[in-house]
């Protein structure tokens, strides 16, 4: 028969059981939460900015149509294609299309899958919007035949860049903000906003990509294949960024083969960088791809030992 003291001990044992199961329940259903919202497309009508005149294009894609902008310079000018951030839309790129256009360059501005006006079930964290970039790539080919192609990538345009099938197929790459690897970048963005339980609900977020998604954590590596590019790549990056931390951006820029070029902008954080430091943002990145596109003679191709460059911001 238990005796008084037994049954005291046992009170606060049950207790702590029920506090542990409750709070693994706790934990469980808000990381499903997250993972929710992570995922939910982000669809809408996408208006046309005032001040810009581009024709809207729709080019075909892996089961669905790409909504897209396309300005044509004509004769024989290079053309970037403009991938944007996640949750936003092509309309967010308007303001680097009117900076390269400025420089002599023609531009494609699309909505990734799940984005603006271009359909999908699930944002992938560029896993299936890698194949967007591909569609987009071919009919940039298509068009607009003979001429280099450069890309700039922001966030989850970059990764969807290095997702896709390597080598890249373009001439210049452009990597703004680009996480390396999936299970950081998760728990980078757990930590901003919960704290110390980013370390517990990471391992719960990355568990619902293969049933939500049918991908793994190492389906979402970009890093994996920056290496394989085949095309002069430019990482950009905040020296304050707590999304993809300038570590990160670091990693990324080892990793890469050469040329590359690493451009670190003081003081920002995970945000638009051409917003923050425009005239920085001319002098590296359209510069970059100036020279990798527009430059033809041998002494201004891009420099395959190209120092790191750090820009002081003006904020």
């Amino acid at each position: 028969m238990p005796t008084k003291i037994s049954m005291r001990m046992r009170r606060p044992v049950r207790l702590l059981i029920l506090t542990s199961v409750a709070f693994a329940l706790l934990l469980g259903a808000s990381a499903w939460i997250l993972g929710s919202k992570l995922i939910e497309p982000a669809n809408h009508k996408v208006a046309l900015p005032a001040g810009f005149s581009a024709p809207t294009v729709s080019i075909p894609g892996v089961g669905h149509s790409i909504a897209g902008w396309w300005v044509d310079q004509g004769g024989d000018s290079p053309v970037v294609l403009l991938l944007h951030a996640v949750r936003a839309d092509r309309s967010t790129m308007v303001s680097r299309a009117r900076l390269l256009m400025k420089n002599g360059f023609s531009v494609l501005l699309i909505d990734l899958q799940g984005h603006g006006e271009t359909p999908g079930e699930a944002i992938t964290l560029g896993y299936l919007e890698s194949q967007d970039v591909v569609a987009a790539r071919d009919w940039i080919k298509l068009t607009a035949p003979g001429r280099k192609i450069g890309v700039v990538g922001c966030s989850l345009g970059g990764a969807a860049v290095l997702l896709a099938p390597q080598p890249s197929g373009f001439d210049a790459v452009v990597l703004e903000a680009v996480y390396p690897r999936i299970a950081r970048a998760a728990e980078n963005r757990i930590r901003i906003h919960l704290g110390f339980f980013a370390p517990a609900l990471t391992p719960l977020l990355l568990m619902q990509l293969e049933p939500r998604l049918h991908i793994t954590a190492a389906d979402l590596e970009p890093i994996r294949s920056i290496h394989r590019l085949g095309a002069p790549v430019l990482i950009a990056a905040g020296s304050k960024d707590e999304h993809t931390t300038l570590e990160e951006s670091q990693d990324l820029f080892d990793t890469a083969s050469r040329p590359k070029s690493l451009w670190v902008v003081e003081g920002a954080q995970h945000q638009d960088l051409l917003a923050y430091d425009g005239q920085g943002y001319e002098k590296n990145v359209v510069g970059f791809l100036r020279k990798a596109l527009l430059d033809s003679t041998e002494e201004s191709a891009p420099d395959a030992n190209a120092p790191l460059n750090r820009h002081i911001g003006n904020k």
